[in-house]
């Protein structure tokens, strides 16, 4: 009975999170990733259930789901330790390496809350690994230690109110080696290094949280000595990751065979800072942080005392500037499809009431109260988008009980570079003048079969390339490359129809116009891409305002609407407007330039 009750409680588990959260592409996603051993099946009892609750937002949700109860079925519910000559682990396992810095500072009530979502994480199919950091400049040694141990037994205790198999406080599996000055690598095994892991594979192996406290044993003599949370989370990345090379002999290979046994999913920062502050941002924060392209922007933030973020203490920008880097560091050791949140305990907690029909929604999705790893675990991205206008940014309540707008959460990945053409840091983007040399797209600078690829590739169509070459010649306003031609925006200054004699020559009169928004299909819903090709178009190349235009039937158009700030459908025609021009529907006769562009742009594909 106990059995059956289990199955029935991750039953309703799954339901509620899958017909909530996510859209359909997630759902694949999340299932094709952390089931992926099952058989794909219709979810029958699921699918009716999920019906009858939410029936206009859920079925395609949850279509070519696996069958809800095999999920159940396939769970191990374990009890007691298993052999200790046997650690090998079932794979795929995937790993969260959760950072807790200053849990001595958060509520039982919000501890508890923390506590119940790494539990969940750990029925979504990601286990955690907690390591504690509690140092404070000026505390002796030895009372660091007592802290230390009473915060991770908080945290454990935390975890154990909730499902089995709970957590578990382990002795530190970290070796410390002494380091010369020219050995300082975070991407190399010396100086920090995990020397003994038994208990921690074994934790893992019975699905039970291993909490650790920030300390290791030196090689010499085994004495206690605090190291450095973060070189902590590193060295159990290299470990867990197969790219640790001390501390085990070359002849062990179970032991070379089990470090390689777990994929570290996800970085989790739980900081009370919360995320990245950025400048320039409507919410005061970084909600996705392409590190590959933002991150020294980051660094150049944090370190600026005459930036916009002086109102940050020093020893918060300091903190801050840590969070980034390890998360900068973590990440170029991991698949690109790893990440990090940094968010605060309260968010991870989302301490609301329960819903009249008794699911909590508050760890889950798009509801009231939204949890930020729950939502990152099953989308990977962020709970707002970090493209929207500030004025589509719902408000949220911070963890002060104060409104604000968007969230505290960071989601930073590896990402991908980004290259415009022109640099608009270098040279803004402004409507061209008389006799100024234009870029154009058979210059060296751009890859043209490559971009044409990318084009046709996105859109499914052939790309007339002689007629578009034509079109573009000498009102190409710029170029956004995302990585090797993954993505990427082109665009154009539009001369209104209609314009003759003196007016045809005002600059003021040319509309910026996003010409084609390309992402290989490949590339479409993961990694952010899209997101950070519209980032770079409004904000760093086009500021001012931009228009397009979309078929009515489009069914990108809803991801359109949500980061334009006006639309307008085109009567007669099988179109719609889209901008981001603050105030365009005042200025009556930009509106009917932005217009009469959309109306007129002659298409270029080859059909």
């Amino acid at each position: 009975m106990a059995w059956k009750r289990a199955i029935s409680n991750l039953n309703d588990f799954f339901v509620s999170v899958l017909e909530t959260s996510v859209t359909k592409r997630d759902a694949k996603a999340y299932m094709n990733r952390f089931v992926p051993l099952l058989e794909k099946k219709g979810a029958t009892g699921f699918k009716q259930r999920a019906a009858q609750s939410r029936p206009e937002n859920n079925t395609d949700a949850i279509k070519d789901a696996p069958n809800i109860e095999t999920i159940a079925a396939q769970t191990k519910f374990t009890h007691g330790p298993k052999p200790e000559s046997d650690l090998a682990i079932q794979v795929p396992l995937y790993v969260a390496l959760v950072k807790f810095r200053a849990p001595q500072e958060v509520s039982d009530a919000t501890l508890d809350g923390v506590g119940k979502t790494l539990s969940q994480l750990r029925k979504l199919g990601l286990i955690s690994i907690v390591v504690v950091e509690t140092g404070i400049a000026g505390e002796n040694e030895a009372h660091r230690r007592q802290t230390a141990t009473v915060q991770a037994n908080r945290i454990a205790t935390a975890i154990d109110n909730y499902d089995a198999p709970g957590a578990r406080v382990i002795d530190s599996p970290l070796t410390i080696e002494t380091l010369s000055e020219d050995d300082s690598s975070p991407f190399t095994s010396r100086g920090l290094f995990v020397g003994n892991a038994h208990d921690l594979m074994a934790a893992l192996q019975e699905e039970v949280i291993p909490i650790i406290s920030s300390f290791g044993y030196t090689a010499d003599d085994c004495a206690v000595k605090p190291v450095s949370a973060n070189d902590a989370i590193l060295a159990l990345t290299r470990q867990l990751s197969g790219l640790q090379f001390l501390g085990q002999p070359v002849e062990d290979s179970k032991a070379i065979q089990t470090s390689r046994s777990a994929e570290v999913y996800r970085l989790i920062v739980l900081d009370p800072l919360g995320g990245i502050p950025a400048k320039n941002r409507a919410t005061g924060r970084h909600l996705f942080l392409n590190l590959e392209h933002e991150f020294q922007e980051v660094r150049n933030d944090l370190t600026n005392s005459a930036s916009p973020n002086s109102n940050i203490s020093s020893s918060a920008s300091a903190q801050h500037l840590e969070n980034a880097e390890l998360a900068k560091n973590v990440l170029s050791l991991l698949p690109p499809t790893s990440s990090a949140v940094i968010t605060t305990p309260q968010e991870v907690a989302n301490e609301r009431p329960l819903e009249d029909n008794g699911i909590d929604w508050a760890l889950v999705g798009t509801r009231r109260g939204q949890n930020p790893l729950i939502h990152s675990l099953l989308t990977d991205k962020p709970i707002q988008s970090s493209s929207l206008p500030s004025e589509r940014f719902r408000p949220v309540t911070s963890s002060s009980g104060m409104a604000q707008i968007g969230s505290l959460t960071t989601l930073a990945k590896r990402g991908m570079p980004l290259t415009i053409f022109p640099d608009p840091r270098v040279t803004p983007w402004k409507p061209p003048q008389p006799g100024q040399k234009q870029l154009n797209l058979t210059d060296p600078c751009i890859d043209l079969p490559r971009l044409v690829n990318l084009i046709e590739d996105s859109f499914g169509r052939k790309l007339d390339v002689d007629h578009y070459l034509k079109r573009t010649h000498g009102n190409l306003a710029g170029i956004i490359i995302a990585g090797e031609y993954e993505g990427g925006a082109l665009l154009t200054w539009e001369k209104p129809p209609g314009i003759e004699g003196s007016g045809a020559d005002v600059p003021s009169r040319l509309v910026p116009y996003l010409d084609k928004f390309a992402v290989l299909r490949k590339s479409q819903g993961a990694g952010g891409v899209s997101d950070i090709i519209f980032n770079a178009m409004v904000r760093d190349c086009f500021p001012n305002g931009v228009c397009w235009r979309s078929r009515k039937d489009n069914p990108v158009n809803k991801w359109y609407f949500e980061r334009s700030r006006g639309s307008l459908k085109l009567s007669g025609m099988n179109w719609t407007m889209f901008w981001t021009t603050p105030g365009l529907a005042l200025d009556e006769q930009r509106f009917k330039d932005y217009e009469s562009v959309c109306r007129s742009i002659e298409p270029s594909w080859a059909d």
